[in-house]
């Protein structure tokens, strides 16, 4: 509650005002005419207070952040791909967020206290990524990222935790806005419930690319559409309930086009139909329990299917000239095809209370259930580029099961002195499906060395699960354990202003019991990466793998003021993993030097420039065997050399201009940008094309345009 009073005059005060470390609140209050007097009050408080548990980097991104940055296309994940310790994958075109070396299904996703397996369209069971986000920007109020050494009361993964809280709607009266960009067309509409006593609000988006063109040059054309919306109500001064519910469908065409020749790219020799959906719905209790601390009960479901059909064109024979695609995709093999869903319910409950001399005490505990139903099949096998047989690894998988997950946690963060803070505790997590416990303990430190200087310190063990999808192809896949990653992470934090703070971080990263190939022994699945065609990645697997991340990361971090915001960074790492052959390997995300810097400034009241510079050094890649892969005229790696080789390194520059209009009293807000203004040629990969029976190379995006706009009414 905000107050104000004068000597002399009537108190007057304003409902409940919410107060965050870096946003913006706008407060109205109505006076009674005071005669001569004269007060102000003012709140000032650094943008970068954190909350006393986390001892690592952890970064507060803005809706302005990723809505207006050059290069994000209002994603969330890439606006997060900026950021220490984060790189793209291997394509342009996907958001993946890789973090110190760590694959992107080591990451976990948290939406309003909901966990969302995948926050992503065009996604399938073995990754976190895709190619756009299904969370609208405009919706986001913050977002939360942990690149390590993250505390006890989140569910463990073994990379970072991205955790997204959306805003509310509208208390105050009906309102909306509508949207036109690259991810297609939208409308946000928002509104109180119950005389203010709480708000609901609703966003709905689809692309629009296939309304105009059939094919924009990959055989098809992606289709998404995406629906968010959360309600907010006040039980009492003390009881809040909110509901979230997040959905994607999307669906695409790729391979052989109609009416040309099939010539050059790998693409051209298939014909994949893929559609799917996935959707995450959650209702939240938080009780205040006046100001000895919270407690907050959550329940959630999510859900998503697959289906998914994969032909390949030239699997018998190379086509004689003059065979049309269509008669080609009649009579060529299905290679691959899934049909399947996976569903997961969650009850948690956190409490978070004051407990004297043990300081902030935290405790909770979730039980997950499990819904699997797989139908899954490589009939001719994986063709792997990884086997000296195309036939190796055939299978088809029909399994249906129900299983859980059980955990709990403790968690004390108190004052050892004035200057030095203690966090200490830990998780138990029990794995039903592998019939595994695993403890996980945490422990870490921070000390004030002045008011503007601070040191951090901190170590944890963090477990997961391997993908239900790789546990269920083979059957020796049933023993994996969940894999381990110890992280050591200190480093210094100097807040130069209340909006400006420069961090430096050193961390380590020791992976144990990371499932590695049992045919290939020196495959490993960190030197695979991402990838959207899970058939060439299930094989049969065993806990044999152990590798290490290490880097320092060095960054620079500007707050919006009233005319520009920006940051910086620059990393250095090297990560290493090992298959069953015990040697050490560059990982596939071993970029031992990147550099990222965004920002933006307001030219004039109504024009702002953004841009976005990023550097990557090249990326490890496995060369082919070319002997092998000419003779059988497919795609044969050398694993005798895994990763052995690097890409060209990467560079990219992007930059986006806004104008701001007032259309009926409402701001109109159009905007014009280009990805990769420069045109690098960055390389993405080598395929094998299989017509000419030689090495191909695959480009990442060039100049791209862009152009939007958005009318709040």
């Amino acid at each position: 509650m905000l107050a104000l009073k004068s000597a002399g005059a009537t108190a007057a005060s304003n409902a409940s005002v919410e107060v965050r470390a870096g946003l913006t609140a706008q407060v109205e209050l109505k006076l009674a005419q005071l005669e001569a007097q004269r007060e102000s009050v003012t709140v000032t408080a650094s943008v970068f207070v954190e909350p006393e548990e986390i001892k690592s980097s952890s970064f507060l991104v803005t809706n302005e952040e990723v809505f207006k940055t050059a290069g994000a296309l209002q994603d969330v994940s890439r606006y997060i791909q900026t950021l220490p310790g984060v790189v793209i994958g291997s394509d342009d075109f996907r958001n993946d967020i890789i973090v110190r070396g760590g694959s992107p299904l080591e990451n976990l996703f948290i939406v309003d206290n909901v966990e969302i397996p995948n926050i992503n369209a065009f996604a399938n069971f073995a990754s976190a990524g895709g190619t756009v986000g299904i969370l609208d920007a405009a919706l986001i109020q913050d977002t939360t990222f942990l690149t390590g050494g993250y505390p006890a009361p989140y569910i463990n993964r073994t990379s970072s935790v991205l955790q997204v809280t959306q805003r509310e709607g509208k208390r105050d009266g009906f309102g909306g806005r509508a949207t036109l960009g690259f991810a297609g067309a939208g409308a946000i509409f928002e509104g109180p419930l119950a005389k203010g006593k709480g708000a609901w609000i609703s966003s709905v988006r689809r692309s629009f690319l296939d309304l105009f063109t059939k094919d924009i040059g990959v055989g098809g054309v992606p289709a998404v559409y995406t629906f968010n919306n959360k309600v907010v109500y006040d039980l009492s001064p003390r009881d809040r309930v909110w509901g979230v519910s997040i959905t994607g469908v999307d669906r695409i065409r790729l391979g052989a086009i109609q009416d040309k020749t099939l010539d050059s790219a790998e693409l051209n020799n298939l014909d994949i139909r893929y559609q799917g959906w996935r959707s995450a719905n959650g209702f939240n209790w938080q009780r205040l329990f006046g100001s000895k601390g919270v407690g907050l009960l959550g329940v959630s479901h999510s859900e998503a299917s697959v289906d998914q059909q994969v032909k390949d064109l030239v699997y018998n024979a190379l086509p004689p000239p003059g065979t049309s695609v269509e008669d080609l995709i009649n009579t060529s093999p299905v290679v691959f095809r899934d049909n399947s869903r996976e569903g997961e319910s969650t009850i948690k409950y956190d409490l978070t209370s004051y407990a004297g001399m043990l300081g902030k005490l935290q405790a909770g505990g979730s039980v997950k259930i499990f819904r699997i139903n797989y139908d899954i099949a490589s009939p001719l096998g994986s063709d792997s580029p990884y086997s000296l047989d195309r036939t190796v690894n055939a299978f088809d998988l029909k399994r249906s099961f129900v299983t859980n997950q059980l955990g709990a946690y403790l968690q004390s963060s108190a004052n050892v002195t004035s200057r030095l803070n203690l966090t200490w505790g830990g998780r138990i997590d029990r794995y039903t499906y592998l019939d595994r416990a695993r403890f996980s303990p945490r422990v870490g430190v921070s000390y004030r060395i002045t008011d503007k200087l601070s040191w951090r310190a901190n170590f944890g063990s963090y477990f997961q699960q391997p993908y239900f999808v790789f546990l269920s192809a083979f059957a020796q896949n049933r023993n994996l354990l969940p894999w381990r990653a110890d992280h050591y992470v200190t480093g210094f934090s100097y807040i130069v202003s209340p909006t400006l703070r420069v961090t430096v971080e050193g961390y380590r990263k020791n992976y144990k019991d990371y499932p590695v190939s049992s045919q290939f022994r020196t495959l490993t699945l960190a030197s695979i990466g991402d990838t959207f065609d899970v058939r060439e990645i299930l094989f049969p697997l065993t806990s044999a793998g152990r590798g290490r991340a290490q880097g320092v990361e060095l960054f620079v971090e500007k707050k919006f003021t009233d005319r520009w915001f920006g940051q910086m960074n620059v990393a250095f790492s090297k990560t290493r993993h090992a298959g069953l052959d015990g040697v050490m390997r560059p990982g596939s995300f071993d970029y031992t030097r990147v550099f990222n810097a965004v920002g933006g400034y307001r030219l004039t009241k109504n024009w702002e420039l953004s841009a976005r510079v990023a550097y990557l050094t090249g990326r490890p890649y496995t060369p082919f065997d070319i002997a092998e892969s000419t003779r059988q005229r497919r795609p044969i790696f050398d694993l005798q050399r895994v990763n052995a080789e690097r890409l060209p390194d990467y560079a990219r520059i992007d930059v986006r201009l806004d104008r701001t209009f007032i259309v009926r009293d409402k701001p109109l807000l159009i905007f014009i940008g280009a990805q990769n203004v420069i045109n690098r040629k960055n390389l993405a990969s080598f395929s094998w094309d299989r017509r000419a029976n030689t090495i191909q190379e695959n480009e990442q995006i060039g100049l791209f345009p862009l152009i939007g706009m958005e009318w709040r009414f």
